[in-house]
């Protein structure tokens, strides 16, 4: 991959400036890039304030696995969008574009500029693409005859179901998830109309225009997989083992969400006694480095974003239309 690939060829793209006073524009790569130093670096120079684009850093309690910035890091640049609930409500696309734009349009009623960054793909392709507003409300009757019914039947043969009668949802949704694959049941069940196909008659209106400058951070891959393993090792060292535990005491048990995440599932099945620490620790790093090249994948299909290796600062500033100190 080369540092600087500009996909779009829309002159304004590279214009930071919604007003004179107040950038908008948005951060994004693979896990251990080196984000939050780069962003931090950025808001700083811009007077901005970050809204997190990470559908993990929402959840509170949950800080080492997520690779939060730090309350040091927040006190110097405000951040929105982290530790808004618990890991044991829902969370989606839609709800993170309301709290986004939420906070958008508070931040830019203060006179400040707007950086959004993370690694969620799917949240930054809501922020640019939309979404539309699904009048189908959840039915608490029909979701709990669904969740008996995976609980006895297993994630499999209900994504199998699914694939019936949605095959693109289907495809989209891992078997797995759980939260989106009883979501898309209970649509077609409610309104018989598959998901895919509200999606496709949809007409969404996105958040930020196509012109809004994307910075996608890079490494050569051998680099950013060494990063990976060091920041497994770092989260081990620093109590995440400790965090997962103090999770389940609290009773937020392993079927939830986020508790299937990368690091919160690999220390819940260590502790169930399913492995030792060790081969837990490669493994987590092994999906890890795997979370990334998928991030990497999903960042390259999109339009619109200029790569950079993250010590670019001076191409970083140029493309952003000033050099340091203009901000």
């Amino acid at each position: 991959m080369k540092d600087r690939r500009i996909y779009s060829k829309n002159p304004d793209t590279t214009s930071v400036f919604v007003n004179d006073r107040q950038p908008v524009f948005c951060l994004l790569g693979p896990t251990a890039v080196g984000k939050t130093a780069l962003a931090l670096e950025l808001a700083r120079a811009f007077a901005c304030e970050i809204i997190s684009v990470d559908s993990m850093q929402v959840y509170r309690r949950l800080d080492i696995g997520t690779a939060k910035a730090t309350a040091e890091e927040r006190r110097l640049v405000p951040h929105h969008l982290i530790d808004i609930i618990d890991p044991d409500q829902e969370y989606s696309l839609a709800r993170f574009l309301a709290d986004a734009a939420a906070a958008y349009r508070e931040i830019r009623g203060r006179g400040r500029g707007v950086l959004f960054t993370g690694g969620t793909g799917l949240y930054f392709r809501g922020l640019l693409e939309g979404i539309f507003e699904l009048e189908i409300k959840p039915d608490p009757e029909l979701r709990a005859r669904l969740e008996q019914r995976l609980r006895a039947e297993g994630c499999a043969v209900l994504h199998g179901e699914l694939a019936a009668v949605d095959p693109d949802s289907a495809a989209r949704i891992h078997p797995h998830d759980r939260q989106r694959l009883l979501r898309a049941l209970e649509i077609f069940h409610l309104s018989g109309q598959s998901w895919s196909e509200h999606l496709r008659t949809a007409a969404p209106t996105p958040l930020l225009p196509p012109a809004t400058p994307i910075i996608g951070l890079t490494r050569p891959r051998e680099v950013l997989y060494e990063r990976i393993n060091l920041r497994v090792d770092q989260m081990l060292a620093q109590g995440l083992e400790a965090e997962v535990r103090g999770l389940l005491a609290k009773g937020y048990g392993p079927e939830l969400p986020p508790m299937q995440a990368i690091g919160y599932r690999h220390l819940t099945e260590y502790l169930a006694g399913e492995r030792d620490l060790e081969a837990t620790r490669q493994l987590l790093a092994r999906d890890t480095r795997r979370y990334a090249k998928r991030q990497l994948t999903w960042f390259n299909r999109m339009p619109n974003v200029t790569w950079f290796a993250p010590e670019d600062m001076e191409g970083i500033m140029e493309f952003l239309g000033c050099r340091p100190g203009e901000g």
